[in-house]
């Protein structure tokens, strides 16, 4: 299926590792042009240069995104934009004794403002062209919240309602704003941290195994595994689409089933 990137033009913030990495590879694999960002100078070189060596067209960006004059910056080194990919957020430990008031606040800063910020510096430009996407990625935890980390889940509980609300306004406009909520994906650092566990505790070394464990244990869902990279990167590709110009202010799950609801 040719999903009609080629020429578009895609952002994705927090690109250079994990899900982020692979979800501008997707993209431009698709024949979009990648602007590939990191926080810090230099950080999204690798991203890019794999990109490049495959035969796509990528650009590393830095930018600071937990503040307006960053945010501005990025957006001014990034110029007009088509797709927007919201990937930037964190999770840090915590519980509800031991998350302090700025605890709170650097969680919503980190994944609700830095989207806010880089919509409300795209939008004008998709506007103008009656076509635009942008893409922000939850967690089923904003679905199933667990009682710990609750200032992470609360903040992407708030970026669920923001895509809900984005969505209606930029609708008129043929923009549409969707959410992209994974499970436990299978990224270098998730699958380095379960196998040295593995070694810790005799469940061996082969990873479908591990990931039959963790499924069973930690992420219960019917198929019995951990997402991989590749299957949150082609939600987005697809979403990222003129394909998919009816779907917008929807929250997909892509957790193997894991959120038993229904709706």
């Amino acid at each position: 299926m040719d999903l009609g990137l080629t020429g578009k033009r895609a952002l994705v913030t927090g690109a250079h590792r994990g899900t982020g990495a692979g979800i501008a590879a997707a993209l431009a694999a698709e024949g979009a042009e990648v602007l590939v960002h990191g926080h810090l100078p230099g950080e999204a070189e690798a991203t890019v240069a794999a990109i490049l060596a495959a035969g796509h067209r990528a650009t590393g960006l830095a930018g600071d995104l937990m503040s307006d004059a960053g945010a501005e910056a990025l957006a001014a080194a990034a110029g007009p934009v088509d797709i927007l990919v919201n990937n930037y957020g964190l999770a840090t430990r915590g519980s509800w004794e031991a998350s302090l008031e700025d605890d709170w606040l650097d969680m919503y800063q980190r994944n609700v403002l830095s989207a806010a910020r880089m919509a409300r510096l795209l939008a004008p430009y998709m506007k103008t062209q009656c076509f635009g996407r942008i893409i922000n990625l939850g967690t089923i935890g904003s679905t199933r919240p667990s009682a710990r980390m609750p200032h992470y889940y609360a903040a992407k509980g708030a970026l669920a309602t923001l895509n809900s609300s984005l969505a209606k306004e930029l609708a008129p406009h043929g923009i549409t704003v969707n959410l992209v909520s994974p499970g436990l994906i299978r990224t270098r650092e998730v699958e380095e941290m379960f196998r040295a566990r593995a070694t810790k505790e005799g469940w061996g070394d082969d990873w479908g195994a591990i990931a039959a464990r963790i499924a069973a244990t930690e992420m219960p869902n019917p198929t019995g595994r951990v997402a991989e990279v590749r299957e949150v990167a082609d939600m987005v590709c697809f979403l990222a689409s003129p394909r998919a110009g009816f779907i917008t202010g929807v929250n997909i799950r892509v957790d193997g089933g894991a959120t038993d609801v229904v709706g």
